[in-house]
């Protein structure tokens, strides 16, 4: 299965690393990224594949609302499906 990630909040080094991070400790393979910084703020979108992870969807998306929590950043992960659905005209 895939999913979506959103991540925004100000710009600071090292949100890239930590949330591939992340997916790395959860074993969630990073299909896509694209980012940009519009002005001081940071918009990242990333497509990820979790069919191999090592915990539960709901859990991996905790973990990373958790760290997003923390260091003052919007992150969102969910299916794929749910974000095309929500996104159709």
């Amino acid at each position: 299965m895939r999913c979506v990630i959103t991540v925004v909040g100000k710009d600071t080094v090292g949100i890239l690393a930590m949330v591939s991070g992340i997916c790395k400790e959860c074993n969630v393979n990073v299909v896509e990224v694209t980012q940009s910084i519009l002005q001081d703020m940071f918009c990242m979108m990333m497509m990820a594949d979790t069919t191999n992870a090592n915990v539960d969807f709901e859990t991996f998306a905790d973990k990373l609302n958790r760290y997003g929590t923390e260091h003052g950043l919007s992150i969102h992960a969910m299916h794929e499906d749910i974000f095309n659905s929500m996104h159709r005209i």
